[in-house]
């Protein structure tokens, strides 16, 4: 099981209002794809926190997640929320299971 972690500072311009819309978005459009099993976001709670906002994706493993990435879904998310509103981003991927060898995620 694979969990890949997206964090996001937001531009300048981006409205509470935005973030929460951002965040509704995510879910809707995100959990139509077959591939995703499980799906978080969120928004910063602490202001000192260097990131405003999350995503995490659950997938069965990478090659999942590389098909979730050619989804029309995740492109078209891409388009009207990430490149209009994320400034920097780091994205982390994590094996899940225990004693799992990451070479065979």
């Amino acid at each position: 099981m694979i969990a890949r972690l997206t964090l996001f500072t937001l531009k300048p311009d981006v409205t509470p209002e935005w973030l929460e819309e951002m965040m509704w978005t995510t879910r809707t459009t995100l959990l139509k794809i077959p591939e995703v099993l499980s799906l978080r976001t969120g928004k910063r709670v602490n202001p000192g926190d260097p990131w405003d906002w999350f995503i995490m994706i659950e997938v069965e493993s990478l090659d999942k997640f590389a098909i979730c990435q050619d989804d029309p879904h995740y492109f078209k998310y891409l388009k009207e929320v990430v490149n209009l509103s994320a400034g920097s981003q780091q994205e982390l991927t994590f094996e899940m299971e225990p004693r799992k060898d990451v070479k065979y995620s």
